[in-house]
């Protein structure tokens, strides 16, 4: 199953990046075992200029990590913000400061941290994986990703086999995973053949990566 996004008019015409009404136009669609997707087509308006300040002001890293009996490179630049450090724009500090506030009774610690990918083009990937680390593991929380760039597919699937769900997300539209979405649910960016480069903002609460 699909579900399509497009950018807004107001995306495209927006000289500077500014975050959207998300009580307006945010919608959610339940999963099961109590997990659920919120998406906010969108939301950030002047994303193509965020998208280029990121990726020319933000210290990208590549990372390896072993893969069973051997270490590989991780197929995307990656870039972490604690809760105390500057973020690298601050429309990403009014971003977590709006969800945080938005969420508020479902998310009462709020969000912290910004995990920051530079997928360089068509072959960066994330593979299946849920966020468990810390509460996550245990516990429901949260995850919001927010995308700049090139459109590329989000892929979730029920962590015990079941129909995955592709959503694709435009420049500016934010996908929030909550309720056991992490524990109960996998998600994914797969390989896209020929697109462009994309920008993908993580916030999360504190201890959940």
């Amino acid at each position: 199953m699909s579900v399509g996004t497009q950018g807004s008019l107001f995306s495209e015409q927006s000289a500077e990046p500014i975050l959207g009404d998300l009580s307006a136009s945010l919608s959610r669609r339940p999963l099961n075992e109590g997990a659920w997707v919120d998406l906010c087509p969108g939301w950030i308006g002047g994303a193509d200029v965020l998208f280029d300040r990121l990726r020319e002001s933000v210290p990208w890293r590549a990372e390896r990590r072993r893969m069973y009996e051997r270490v590989v490179e991780v197929p995307r630049l990656v870039s972490i913000y604690q809760a105390d450090q500057r973020f690298p724009d601050p429309i990403i500090a009014e971003a977590r400061t709006a969800l945080t506030e938005h969420y508020r009774d479902e998310l009462p610690e709020g969000f912290a941290t910004a995990g920051i990918s530079l997928y360089r083009d068509g072959e960066d990937s994330v593979a299946w994986h849920g966020d468990r680390i810390g509460r996550a593991s245990t516990h429901d929380t949260m995850v919001a990703i927010i995308s700049l760039g090139a459109p590329r597919p989000l892929m979730l699937r029920p962590r015990g086999g079941g129909r995955s769900l592709k959503f694709t997300l435009s420049s500016g539209d934010l996908l929030a995973m909550g309720g056991s979405c992490q524990r109960t649910w996998e998600h994914a960016v797969p390989k896209v053949r020929g697109v462009g480069a994309r920008i993908s903002i993580q916030l999360r609460p504190p201890g959940v990566w």
